[in-house]
């Protein structure tokens, strides 16, 4: 590898260094101690052990080259080699193009001035396309070929980054290298002659977290398959963490969450990820989530300013962040103050002329926003104007910008569609909210509770008119005590929509949802027969969802969000929230308020495993162990908190409050997200702590927290009483407290408030990894139950199998995106169905775990054995297939053994396998065994599809069909009644491969001259018996049977000699077929000890299994 020249001091190098080669201009190098006969004693330990940890050319490569100049102590080091050979080929190359070259300069500075030039050249050409991304190509080169040469994994596998750390074994810390590549955290470490060389995939990390203990003061903590790793002094232990934690969540969605990956663009090529890249990524995963913006921006500039804030007179400082189609801002703390501006609202960009760096964004409204001390302001003021094409109207513009009066009117641009879409969406959607049309409030007869109500009212319009209206109001401190005060009737489905981020969702999608409902009805699936089944029972009570008016509106909107999102379709507490949001919110509203909820703050959710909701639940566990200890030491098991709290995230707390209750939580949560949630479940754990912490067991926990929540009460709800669900109680619990909702809700914000986003955001990454691996667990465990039934495995080595078989197609999986076991996977199949391989894939594993792989022809047989196992000819096989055939390898009788081999010659198994390379003798490419894996017999494509119709559930569609279970369930238990006479007779042709097959099994057997000529007596016996058979039939035969007899009989040669029938193929259809029945082969085989002998000799498993799980790797590597 050629290298930056450097400069290189000969007289210290030669301790380390010993000459090879040299000329007057370049001299070749080796390492001192490398290849030497002992490793150089103690000199090659001292110099093993600084090449692995000091950051230096000399820890890449044993060889070097440098450049030198006559009558000069200084050297350049211009290129480093691996081994020899690689540093060969660079002297050559020198000798040949530049050593002819450099006698024509005069001086010594001019040859070292073009060797430089000339290097340097020849690198730039080399990483034009590779390195090009990286902060420093240089130093990323050499670790790139120290990674290459110290695990030699393939090379689509791209290193991202490396670091230098200490690994913990034990107690002993080694000082090495981390390199952190697409698909495994790797550390390489040489120490005094002990080498240590580990490797992580990221699929099989379950905790990944920062750690301190008075041995480490900060470590970061690596659990994988049980066993703890530790990594310290790191000298950026944050930035690595946050690679770390993107690095694993890449690979748990690429392989465990195939659809999410699928629509992510950003991490759909491995080859194109890198540091930058994933830092940007994470950075852009904060920022949208931060302020509510939709998944597809990305952050593009971060300036650090002040805002003026004019309501406050003063310049508040943060840092403005600009997207694609934003531009926001957010004080230092980040709840003092912040801003967003969408570019589709703003009219003017400008600068000011004074020194103050400032930026004038005018937007709709006659509303404007001052930032000041913006570095670069001027270039920033040219982006912004070029993009949302401002043009810059010439008014004056004083240095002291106010919000003006008129912008207390609400900015309604998200409720204008194009026209044609608005008379489209009046004629089926409702364009009032239902509480407007149910409950609408009478002014002549206010009580005490409505002039609560007009109060409020009357506070948000001073916010109003002090922070601006609308989707770029400023957002501050009294903003969030006013929501959590109550959001008044009358304004919360506007400010839902602007603290969710939806109203952004809607405007920039204008006639959608009308045309999505237009398109989703009449539809009929899973997910509409669901929802009819759930319409009747979402807030039943409510008289708005007792009418026609209300239903409909409830089936239109979840309708067409299955529609819009057939992946999540619907689930059930879906319909809950929906309800409350209809309440409030107009219908279209509401499906973007429903789209902002699923899509963007529960992500995961609403879907079959609800991964989102299991992975807040740890979150909350999490928090409970900080904040309320001894409930912690109290509970003998945690997971009581996870069964409780489960309604409380996915319903948002209204599945277990009172309505007039809950819709103030559903307040907040718009404004705090996730925080909302977790702050009142602290808070409610904390006001039921003693109550709690008094209980003896989970059922009258249980008990105690539901009586707490009936008695939770909205004392300022303006609902009329027949619809309040708090004031319906019967008397006999009235001698309870009544808690009101907005005091537990101030309490949680006064008691919680300190937790951070970017905390809740680090655990939900880190517990995500916890609930991924827990539910694969899950997965393992049910699929080891069921096929431990069928199986003699004992659990361990039914347990060992499953873990080879699952990494076989996660590595076949690392460097091919388009590879069909991720294609196919799909968490929501059952349990079987969810991991499966294709026959590439198991001949890996055949080769690996067969007691017959030494077989000649152990590509042929894989092959065959694949296509027994598939039979729906869908070209994958599951886990139980491929366990039941490892099992009668092993575990199976004499005649198990003989019927598998028997099948295996016979259709549809066997198919007649030619190599196109006759060099590489019986070997098959990967071409060619897919292409014989595909080969189907005698059905042709409708009776196949009309067979798995008939037989296997429809995998393609959400509906499933329980008839087609129970027929696959009554198949497999004919099987195995399967009885030996149903077996159909074996000709000629599959006789002599089988002879074959036999042959090869029996090479270099420790009884092979027996076995060989026991094969030999039972072919020839089998034959003439046929002969004998077939005297009668034709005059031919004989002469035909004895070929095939010499031919059977001369044992391993058989091999290299083609039969009669292969050499004409024509006397197939001439003379009469001769076949053996199976219990014409059992019995002739049984009278051979020799042969009973081979097959029900026991063959040691768990070694085959150790060494399968060290060699999949090591097969892939170079090393």
């Amino acid at each position: 590898m050629w290298l930056k020249p450097e400069e290189v001091l000969l007289k210290n190098a030669l301790k380390l260094w010993l000459m090879e080669r040299s000329n007057d201009y370049f001299v070749l190098q080796r390492r001192r101690g490398y290849r030497e006969e002992g490793g150089g004693g103690l000199t090659g330990l001292l110099v093993g052990t600084l090449d692995s940890v000091l950051d230096s050319t000399a820890k890449v490569a044993p060889f070097r080259i440098l450049h030198q100049t006559p009558d000069s102590q200084v050297y350049l080091s211009i290129a480093c080699g691996a081994n020899r050979e690689e540093i060969t080929k660079h002297w050559e190359w020198l000798e040949q193009n530049i050593m002819k070259t450099l006698s024509v300069f005069d001086s010594n500075e001019d040859i070292t001035n073009f060797v430089q030039g000339k290097i340097r050249g020849l690198i730039a050409e080399e990483g034009k396309q590779s390195f090009a991304k990286e902060d420093d190509p240089e130093k990323f080169r050499e670790a790139l070929l120290k990674f290459e040469k110290s695990f030699g994994l393939p090379e689509q596998e791209k290193l991202v980054t490396y670091y230098s750390c200490s690994y913990w074994k034990g107690r002993v810390p080694c000082q090495g290298w981390l390199y952190l590549s697409t698909n495994f955290l790797s550390f390489y470490s040489f120490l005094l002659g002990s080498e240590i060389k580990l490797i992580i995939s990221w699929d099989a990390i379950s905790k990944l977290e920062k750690t301190s203990n008075v041995i480490l003061t900060e470590s970061i903590h690596v659990c994988s398959q049980g066993e703890d790793h530790y990594f310290s002094m790191f000298l950026h232990i944050n930035e690595t963490y946050l690679l770390m934690e993107q690095l694993a969540n890449y690979a748990i969605k690429r392989l465990f969450d195939k659809e999410t990956f699928d629509n992510d663009p950003i991490l759909n090529d491995p080859l194109q990820i890198t540091k930058r890249g994933l830092e940007n990524r994470a950075h852009s995963e904060q920022f949208n989530a931060f302020f509510r913006l939709p998944k597809e921006e990305t952050l593009k500039e971060v300036h650090e300013c002040f805002l003026w804030v004019p309501f406050s007179h003063f310049n508040t400082h943060g840092k403005m962040c600009i997207s694609e189609n934003y531009i926001c801002f957010a004080s230092q703390d980040g709840n003092l103050c912040s801003v967003i501006i969408p570019l589709r609202e703003v009219l003017a960009v400008d600068k000011t002329d004074d020194s103050s760096k400032s930026v004038i964004i005018s937007i709709k409204g006659k509303a404007a926003f001052r930032f000041s001390e913006v570095k670069d302001f001027e270039q920033l003021v040219a982006k912004l104007k070029l993009k949302c094409g401002a043009v810059n109207t010439q008014c004056d513009i004083s240095t002291e910008v106010a919000v003006g009066s008129d912008s207390t009117e609400p900015s309604h641009d998200f409720e204008v569609p194009s026209s044609t879409c608005q008379k489209e969406c009046n004629k089926t959607v409702n364009t009032e909210a239902l509480m407007t049309v149910f409950h609408p409030q009478n002014l002549e007869t206010l009580n005490s509770k409505m002039l609560k109500e007009k109060m409020k009212e009357q506070s948000w319009n001073i916010l109003f008119s002090e922070c601006g209206r609308g989707v770029s109001m400023f957002r501050t401190k009294k903003t969030r005590d006013l929501v959590v005060r109550g959001i008044p009737e009358t304004l919360k489905g506007e400010l839902w929509m602007l603290f969710s981020g939806a109203v952004n969702d809607m405007a920039t999608n204008p006639g959608y949802y009308a045309e999505v409902v237009e398109q989703s009805l009449g539809t009929c699936n899973l997910a509409t027969e669901e929802i009819e089944r759930d319409l009747r029972r979402s807030l039943p009570e409510h008289p708005a969802f007792q009418s026609d008016t209300g239903i409909s509106a409830l089936r239109r909107v979840l309708t067409a969000y299955a529609y819009r999102n057939p992946k999540i379709g619907y689930c059930q507490a879906m319909n809950i929230l929906t309800s409350v949001l209809l309440l409030y919110a107009k219908e279209e509203e509401a499906f973007w308020l429903l789209v902002a909820v699923c899509e963007r703050m529960l992500p995961d959710y609403f879907n079959r495993r609800i991964i989102g909701a299991l992975v807040d639940q740890a979150v909350f566990e999490e928090l409970i162990r900080d904040h309320l200890p001894q409930l912690t030491e109290h509970m003998t098991d945690m997971t009581f908190f996870s069964s409780v709290s489960l309604s409380w995230f996915l319903t948002l707390f209204i599945s277990v409050l009172p309505i007039e209750s809950a819709v103030n939580v559903v307040d907040c949560f718009f404004y705090d997200g996730i925080k909302a949630i977790l702050q009142l479940g602290l808070a409610i754990l904390d006001y039921n702590l003693d109550k709690l912490l008094a209980c003896k067991d989970d059922a009258e926990a249980v008990t105690a927290l539901n009586r707490f929540f009936d008695n939770v009460i909205n004392k300022d709800s303006p609902l009329p009483s027949s619809v309040q669900q708090g004031s319906n109680m019967s008397d006999g619990k009235s001698n309870h407290i009544r808690v009101d909702i907005t005091d537990l809700i101030r309490e949680s914000n006064e008691k919680y408030g300190n937790i951070r986003y970017e905390d809740i955001h680090t655990m939900r990454c880190r517990n995500r990894l916890y609930v991924i691996q827990t539910l694969e667990e899950t997965t393992k465990q049910n699929v080891l139950r069921v096929v431990s039934q069928d199986v003699k495995f004992s659990l361990y080595e039914l347990d060992q199998l499953y873990v080879i078989f699952k990494k076989e197609l996660f590595l076949s999986c690392y460097w091919c995106l388009s590879c069909p076991g991720l294609k196919y996977h799909d968490p929501s199949l059952p349990y079987l169905e969810q991991y499966q391989i294709d026959c590439q894939q198991f001949r890996v594993l055949y080769h690996l775990l067969s007691p017959w792989a030494h077989s000649a022809n152990r590509d042929s047989l894989a092959l065959w054995t694949f296509r027994l196992l598939d039979e729906n000819s869908d070209c994958l096989i599951n886990f139980k297939e491929f366990s039941s055939v490892i099992d009668i390898m092993y575990n199976g009788s004499f005649t198990e053994k003989l019927k598998l081999l028997f099948k295996l010659h016979i259709p549809p198994a066997y198919t007649e396998v030619i190599a196109k390379d006759s060099s590489k003798g019986d070997e098959l490419s990967t071409e060619e065994l897919l292409y014989f894996s595909q080969l189907h017999v005698s059905k042709s494509a409708n009776e196949k599809e009309a067979e798995s119709g008939k037989n296997s559930p429809k995998k393609g569609k959400r509906k499933i069909d329980i008839q087609a279970y129970l027929n696959q369930w009554q198949d497999e238990l004919l099987k195995k009644e399967e009885n030996i006479k149903h077996l159909p007779r074996m000709n000629q042709s599959q006789f002599i491969q089988f002879s074959k097959t036999l042959y090869n099994l029996f090479h270099e057997d420790p009884e092979e001259e027996s076995l060989y000529q026991a094969i030999a007596v039972v072919t020839s016996l089998l034959l003439r018996m046929e002969e004998v058979g077939r005297k009668l039939h034709s005059p031919t035969s004989s002469a035909k049977s004895f070929s095939a007899t010499d031919c059977a009989s001369r044992g391993p040669s058989q091999g290299k000699t083609e039969s009669p029938v292969e050499k004409d193929p024509s006397s197939q259809r001439e003379e009469p077929q001769w076949s053996f029945a199976f219990e014409q082969i059992l019995a002739s085989l049984l009278n051979e000890p020799a042969l009973v002998r081979f097959f029900e000799r026991p063959t040691d498993l768990k070694a085959k299994l150790e060494n399968a799980k060290s060699s999949q790797l090591r097969l892939r590597t170079k090393i």
